[in-house]
């Protein structure tokens, strides 16, 4: 599971992880019923606080993303549509308030990563 942390976007870090874990599953990068990382293992790859990731996979798991089994780990739920739309655009807008800030502190503006966005849109596109 690639998970990416920015300290400078604003976005606490448990909230990047429980983003990011979301998107994964909205994406089908996470399968129903795959295992995620123990809090631990997740915690040293991201150099984070373990009590950080613990937070994370608790929001992930009120939400009805994940469920934990009691010696055996954290899955991906397996109930039908995990998230629903008005959450998949939640995450999107994360992701893209992240975006503009970042472009923002790079003295980039909105109509350059317009163009960007489209450009990166047709050149994924004309992969599949």
């Amino acid at each position: 599971m690639q998970i990416h942390i920015s300290s400078s976007d604003g976005v606490p870090i448990y909230l990047q992880i429980v983003n990011q874990v979301k998107h994964l599953v909205a994406a089908g990068r996470l399968a129903p019923a795959e295992e995620i990382p123990p809090i631990r293992a997740l915690a040293e790859q991201l150099v984070v606080n373990p009590s950080t990731v613990a937070r994370a996979y608790l929001e992930l798991e009120r939400a009805g993303i994940v469920t934990k089994r009691h010696g055996s780990g954290t899955y991906v739920s397996t109930s039908p549509s995990t998230l629903s739309r008005r959450e998949k655009i939640r995450v999107l807008t994360q992701r893209m308030d992240a975006l503009l800030a970042e472009a923002g502190n790079l003295d980039i503006d909105l109509s350059e990563v317009l163009e960007l966005a489209r450009e990166r849109h047709e050149t994924m596109h004309a992969k599949k």
